[in-house]
């Protein structure tokens, strides 16, 4: 008996709002402001991502992008999220749920971004808290991890505040900019969502 079904209107409908935000999976209209984003941020994002593709804020970077989206989507590997407000359509970030595990485990890990104009405005938590209703629901999850490096203390506020347990530390558990890095390991469960 299969434990998961994608909602009827399909995976890539999924399109939360609340708290003045829309999340979305990403569309190639969503180039320009995606890569203007990113650019300008790029200084502040650079200590807590992995190393950029030469080629990532191109057009055909971001259409090779799209496509591998669109097929980890189809096999329920992972799902992408812009982050908008809806009072002016500015792009604020994304959130993507990767790694997705089901059979006995039914879990998938997350990891986001903020534009730097954006930033400590509390709108990562706000999105958060839109998209976990969606993670426990339509996607039929039972158990939602996150991993942030130590000296993260912005992201450790975001977790902490949408309920995520701390759970241990993983020793050089992901390449980030270049350099293997120690993780704070978390973890949200269905039942201390709905609690």
């Amino acid at each position: 008996m299969a434990l998961f079904r994608l909602p009827s209107s399909g995976p890539a409908a999924l399109a939360p709002r609340g708290n003045g935000l829309l999340l979305r999976a990403p569309q190639m209209s969503d180039f320009l402001q995606w890569a203007h984003l990113r650019e300008s941020s790029r200084d502040y994002l650079t200590p807590w991502e992995p190393i950029w593709p030469s080629d990532d804020l191109t057009r055909s970077g971001f259409r090779r992008r799209l496509r591998r989206y669109s097929e980890d989507i189809a096999a329920d590997r992972s799902y992408p999220f812009l982050i908008f407000r809806e009072l002016d359509g500015a792009m604020i970030g994304g959130i993507t749920l990767a790694n997705v595990r089901r059979g006995i485990v039914q879990a998938g890990t997350i990891g986001y971004w903020v534009g730097q104009p954006h930033a400590h405005r509390g709108y990562m938590t706000a999105a958060l808290r839109v998209l976990l209703p969606t993670l426990f629901g339509e996607l039929n999850l039972h158990r939602v991890e996150a991993a942030c490096i130590p000296t993260n203390a912005p992201s450790i506020r975001v977790l902490e505040k949408c309920g995520f347990s701390r759970e241990g530390l993983a020793r050089r558990y992901l390449c980030i900019n270049g350099i293997w890095q120690d993780h704070l390991l978390f973890g949200l469960l269905h039942e201390d969502f709905r609690g």
